[in-house]
């Protein structure tokens, strides 16, 4: 026993010599430069973020492999952000988005690096066909970043809310956020502050001070301007690098090949850098995707659309196809009773009926999703906003926390008691006697997200990122806004969208439409004009 233990300290002084910043992981200070911002972080903020810096510190080897990346591709964002004058602070955003992985996708098609949308790319300037897809080009996707942050702040005039709005959109930072941090220098973070701001602040205080360090022999990214058409293998003889390795670092070229005209190419010059997918392995983090050819290694989901669906979806009304939040679920092909759903799915009924906080007289409805295995204690984020027509079971069902986990945090029983604009907490029970917040309706966070099938995305009008999809809640201070819109021939979502000026996610949201974006002629939408 006393020789295995003396082995076991011999290597942990032996590991830790090598890795010396694992016995100094940052710690979140009670003061923070960010931008043109001084962030003062209360406390229980410090905490709250302390824990995502520890994360990316768990998995040393999945911490070196995304540094690794981070040291390859972060003097190119930093570049491309200072070209357009957006604060070299903002270069961290991009780990956070799709940890650096130039194929990251999701379920709502958010593309890449910086995690855009086909519309809202080529709305700041990007090309996506099948020949080039700039979204997996570095220095293009940071310009476009770049772009859209610096819009936002210009009528946001805060770099803190610019930077959420990445998340929510402008439409819905602003309903968020109103005016009150416009033009303000010092911000307190405190337990209230957006999730998605301090997930990106343990990012940057895990990553600032960690440049050169795990690299191997510091291998920098080559960029030449190249004239095609021209393959891969003829490139790679041209510059001593392996066809492999180019199509690697260059997955913007569509089928591998660079097209007609001028385009850049990529490589590292000994071609020795890792090339697994940068990601940590830990728990699933909000706003963290992972690429297709990387969905079974062991890498963040993105955590930032509710309800997270994973896995198989052309079969999600099959039992064993599908995640919902990480747990075993399906989703309803029909309305039905619990009786005939739960033979359908190989369950007994009253274990679908508990796993599930229904009663028997519950009717299953179609596209909703319903858990095949015991919900969670608590969610993976904070908080959320109650918006109009929710109930306590619709929200646990959204997050995957049982219900009776959800009404003891919060101190609430029934659905009477509870109110649009009411934050609640999905994570720590709340103090006895402390009464639950409410945002007026019109601030209230938009909260709806998409699901993800790869992983997950943002609406193409809003934000380019969809680790997020938002919520947004129909407006009740104005009804005169609402028109009924019938699905012609030929329509899409996106068109429907476009003529009325909303989103793809809000007219899902407000129609109860499903994730495979399935609409029919003649069927009637719910649209709130802006």
């Amino acid at each position: 026993m006393k020789s295995r233990q003396y082995r076991t300290l011999l290597f942990l002084v032996q590991f830790l010599c090598i890795h010396p910043l694992l016995a100094q992981i940052p710690q979140v200070p009670a003061q923070l430069d960010f931008a043109d911002l001084t962030l003062k972080i209360t406390p229980q903020a410090q905490r709250e973020i302390q824990l995502d810096v520890d994360a990316q510190y768990r998995n040393p080897s999945y911490f070196k492999v995304k540094q690794d990346r981070v040291n390859l591709y972060l003097p190119i964002v930093e570049r491309e952000l200072r070209n357009q004058g957006v604060p070299d602070d903002l270069k961290y955003l991009v780990i956070q988005e799709s940890g650096l992985i130039p194929d990251a996708v999701s379920t709502s098609n958010a593309v890449g690096f910086w995690q855009f949308k086909q519309g809202t790319a080529e709305e700041v300037g990007m090309r996506v066909d099948a020949q080039v897809d700039d979204r997996k080009n570095i220095a293009a996707s940071s310009r476009g970043a770049a772009a859209y942050l610096k819009k936002h702040n210009n009528q946001l005039d805060n770099w803190m809310t610019a930077l959420v709005s990445y998340q929510m959109g402008l439409g819905g930072a602003k309903s968020y956020f109103g005016s009150q941090y416009s033009g303000k220098k010092v911000v307190e973070i405190d337990r209230n502050t957006h999730w998605y701001f301090k997930k990106y602040l343990a990012h940057k205080i895990a990553f600032e001070n960690q440049t050169f360090v795990f690299v191997s022999n510091q291998p920098r990214l080559t960029e030449i301007t190249v004239q095609g058409p021209a393959s891969m293998a003829a490139l790679s003889k041209q510059f001593g690098v392996t066809e492999a390795h180019l199509k690697e670092f260059n997955k913007w070229a569509g089928n591998g090949k660079v097209p007609a005209g001028s385009h850049t190419l990529f490589f590292v010059k000994d071609g020795s850098l890792p090339l697994e997918p940068a990601v940590a392995k830990d728990k699933p983090e909000a706003n963290q995707t992972y690429s297709a050819s990387a969905k079974n290694s062991p890498a963040y989901k993105q955590a930032s659309s509710y309800p997270r669906i994973s896995g198989n979806t052309t079969k999600a009304s099959q039992p064993n196809q599908i995640t919902v939040n990480e747990l075993d679920g399906v989703q309803a092909a029909k309305t039905t009773s619990p009786e005939r759903f739960s033979q359908e799915i190989g369950l007994k009924e009253k274990k679908f009926l508990k796993l599930n906080d229904l009663d028997p007289e519950a009717r299953i409805e179609t596209g909703k999703y319903y858990y095949t295995e015991k919900k969670k204690s608590s969610a993976d984020v904070e908080t959320h906003v109650v918006m109009p027509g929710e109930t306590l079971w619709s929200i646990s069902q959204k997050y995957g926390i049982r219900l009776a986990s959800l009404k003891s945090k919060n101190r609430i029983r029934k659905d009477s008691d509870l109110k649009a604009g009411m934050v609640l907490n999905l994570r720590e029970p709340r103090k006895r006697g402390e009464s639950i917040p409410v945002m007026p309706v019109n601030q209230a966070a938009p909260q709806k997200r998409t699901e993800i099938a790869v992983t997950e995305s943002r609406p193409t009008e809003t934000r380019p990122a969809e680790a997020i999809q938002r919520q947004s809640a129909p407006p009740t201070s104005n009804r005169s806004n609402r028109v009924m819109h019938s699905v012609r021939q030929g329509e899409t979502l996106f068109a429907i969208s476009k003529k009325y000026g909303v989103s793809v996610d809000e007219l899902k949201s407000w129609n109860n439409i499903g994730s495979q974006n399935i609409i029919s002629i003649g069927q009637n939408l719910v649209i709130f004009k802006p």
